[in-house]
């Protein structure tokens, strides 16, 4: 006579077997879908020419002048929309400055090592768009009275204002290889910087005029200077109504109509 749990075990045993054999059965009898799935046309490269030295070259520390010359603190070197190098020339990407600074020698450097050794020279070139440091920077020695004049000259900087290209990326490469170093490199400047593409500074102007141009509210803050409300040019700067207030000092207000 059978017992009721051996009876019990034996139909659970034959009861997995048959799920496991009908698994199995199921799993080689799948019928697999294929479906189409439609990529992106590659870039085509074909017209970009690598120069022969494609990495970025060393820049001085000091300038060749014969003399020396100090000067003023001159804070409009920094101050308002660069007017040389804010276009691309053979390059797809840059780093493109979003205020105005000071440029080091060491961040020069930082910039120049940086990329270099991260860039593949054999598909990607990169090329300065700045000059190297020209604006001499006076300091006093530690411990010295008031007076006695300005002090000797103690390094060297490069200005930079809004709207400049820093470095120029191009090659045949795309934006998500080169990324990532100019990203890094942008995060160390001593001001607010953006890598961006020709699609993406195109973009940045488009949006810039469209806002202009859909604005309904008459009373611009270059309306309200020109017109000289309420006489308002008693508190304006000449800075201010040139620039139409786009810039406070070496800062760009980008929501500024």
């Amino acid at each position: 006579m059978i017992s009721v749990k051996s009876a019990v075990g034996a139909l659970a045993r034959t009861c997995w077997s048959a799920g496991l054999l009908q698994g199995t059965l199921q799993n080689h009898m799948k019928v697999l879908c294929v479906g189409l799935k439609t990529y992106e046309i590659p870039p085509d490269f074909s017209d970009v020419v690598l120069p022969e030295k494609p990495k970025l070259k060393f820049l001085n520390k000091v300038p060749n002048f014969k003399k020396a010359k100090k000067e003023r603190r001159k804070l409009e070197d920094i101050q308002g929309p660069a007017k040389t190098s804010i276009a691309f020339t053979t390059g797809q990407y840059a780093i493109v400055a979003m205020g105005g600074g000071y440029l080091h020698w060491g961040h020069i450097e930082m910039i120049r090592l940086t990329i270099n050794r991260k860039m593949d020279p054999r598909t990607t070139f990169a090329r300065w768009r700045i000059n190297g440091p020209y604006k001499p920077i006076t300091r006093k020695g530690l411990g010295q009275r008031m007076g006695g004049g300005k002090g000797a000259i103690d390094h060297y900087v490069t200005p930079v204002r809004y709207g400049r290209f820093i470095v120029e990326v191009g090659g045949q490469v795309e934006l998500a290889e080169v990324e990532p170093m100019l990203t890094q490199v942008a995060r160390k400047l001593p001001f607010p910087a953006k890598v961006m593409s020709r699609e993406s500074l195109e973009a940045m102007h488009q949006k810039q005029a469209d806002m202009e141009q859909d604005n309904q509210n008459p009373w611009t803050f270059k309306e309200i200077a020109q017109g000289n409300m309420l006489g308002c040019r008693r508190v304006i700067s000449p800075f201010d109504l040139r620039y139409h207030g786009h810039f406070s000092g070496k800062f760009h207000n980008t929501g500024r109509v």
